[in-house]
């Protein structure tokens, strides 16, 4: 039997190292954003001969000027190329220069958004998630309503905000770092692994809110402790079995779904992990210790 509530000072401790380390990333290296959030153009190229080398490519695009892009493989004679905001000349120019220096080639795709959009896009972003996590904490509120002791509704609401909290930290801060030294960019695909991740990671402690909820009906006055403790062994494998499934189609994607969707199945497969733990080692013993901390304060 698990006993979450007995070591919940270790879960805590881990949760803590990660997070710090989560937030380092972030305010020291930032996230990288692409051409969906500061605006800037992608094209999608595909060469009729063999790929060139990706730095034999990026030297000729910084030696005709193009100092800023950004050249990542994607299949086996392809490449996307990323570049701050240009004119059809310079587009052109852009083209003309992979062309010379590398032979025949056929642009598969071309994408161009201004700064002002961007700036759109990531304010539409910012809004899309608080209004989320704010009719989560709604939601959790009202269905939880009639639960008021020992502990409230609202605390079992932001409890799971806190958890959730937790798992969206954690993805960003795996994504600075990855900004940093592999040039991960963030874009409009992030943020809806991130909208994922969250209702994924609700669902799961809800899973575990509710038998809490149910078992304090049914057994009045027992310990908390041991109700929460209860609660999370006769869910335990319900969540695992729910996240595994999930975790392998995600791991198969991630081997074999191509570089267009790798690090939208990335940040989707960190953040499921991260919300499972959380649910049963963050969310739930949180509940017994916020609940002691309010004993104390009346004492």
């Amino acid at each position: 039997m698990l006993n979450v509530t007995k070591h919940y000072k270790s879960w805590f401790v881990f949760s803590a190292i990660l997070l710090v380390a989560a937030i380092v990333f972030l305010f020291v290296f930032g996230l990288n954003a692409g051409i969906d959030f500061r605006g800037g153009t992608l094209s999608e190229i595909i060469f009729s001969a063999d790929r060139p080398e990706i730095a034999a490519i990026r030297s000729a695009l910084i030696g005709a000027g193009f100092a800023d892009s950004v050249v990542q493989p994607t299949g086996e004679q392809s490449i996307i190329v990323r570049t701050g905001p240009q004119e059809k000349a310079q587009h052109d120019q852009l083209l003309s220069t992979i062309r010379e220096a590398f032979g025949e080639i056929t642009e598969q795709q071309f994408t161009s958004i201004g700064p002002v959009i961007g700036k759109e896009l990531r304010q539409k972003a910012f809004w899309q998630l608080f209004l989320v996590v704010f009719g989560i904490v709604l939601y959790i509120t009202y269905v939880f309503r009639k639960v008021s002791r020992p502990v409230s509704s609202f605390k079992f609401g932001l409890t799971a905000i806190i958890a959730l909290i937790h798992d969206l930290l954690i993805v960003v801060g795996v994504f600075a770092l990855l900004g940093k030294f592999f040039g991960v960019e963030i874009d409009s695909l992030f943020v809806t692994a991130l909208l994922t991740v969250l209702g994924f990671s609700v669902h799961d402690t809800i899973v575990v809110f509710d038998r809490i909820r149910e078992n304090l009906r049914l057994r009045p006055g027992q310990d908390l402790g041991e109700i929460i403790d209860d609660s999370v062994n006769q869910t335990l494998v319900r969540s695992i079995n729910t996240s595994m499934t999930v975790v392998f189609v995600l791991t198969a994607l991630l081997l074999f779904g191509g570089e267009t969707i790798f690090y939208f199945v990335l940040a989707l497969l960190i953040g499921i992990l991260a919300g499972t733990y959380s649910s049963v080692f963050i969310a739930a013993p949180m509940l017994l210790v916020w609940h002691k901390w309010s004993l104390r304060r009346k004492t």
